[in-house]
């Protein structure tokens, strides 16, 4: 039998146009991180990771491309289980809303009883900016 040990959501922002946040290139910047609590598990913990970012072109629109990337733990040098480029459409001048779902399957349970997730997110070119929303979501189960 399934069992659900926890989900989290960390919400950044609630609302478009709610932030005005630069994204430097070349820079993972977190834009959400949450703690998966699995002291019940016992056996291998599956992981679904989803959420969205609204970014925006740099006032010269030219080609750019997004990557959002998700460790597991805290920094941008820890294991990466999911990672997703993206090209933003030149001919949207307005906010572009990326989502993303992933998978971590037969996870270990951690001896610390707490599985910590963060994502970030990167630009190809200097101008890009993060306006909202933007939310990112776990949730973990065991056998």
């Amino acid at each position: 039998m399934t069992i659900l040990l926890d989900a989290r959501t960390s919400q950044n922002a609630s609302l478009s146009n709610s932030i005005s946040a630069p994204i430097l290139v070349g820079t993972p910047q977190l834009f959400g991180q949450i703690g998966l609590i699995t002291t019940e598990a016992t056996s291998p913990i599956r992981v679904q990771l989803s959420g969205i970012i609204t970014v925006q072109l740099p006032l010269l629109p030219l080609l750019t491309s997004i990557t959002v990337t998700i460790v597991r733990g805290t920094q941008p040098t820890d294991p990466v289980v999911f990672s997703s480029t993206s090209n933003l459409d030149l001919e949207i001048l307005g906010p572009q809303a990326f989502t993303f779902v992933g998978s971590e399957i037969n996870v270990p349970p951690p001896a610390s009883g707490q599985l910590t997730y963060t994502a970030f997110i990167s630009a190809s070119l200097i101008g890009t900016v993060r306006v909202g929303p933007e939310s990112f979501n776990g949730i973990a189960f065991a056998d």
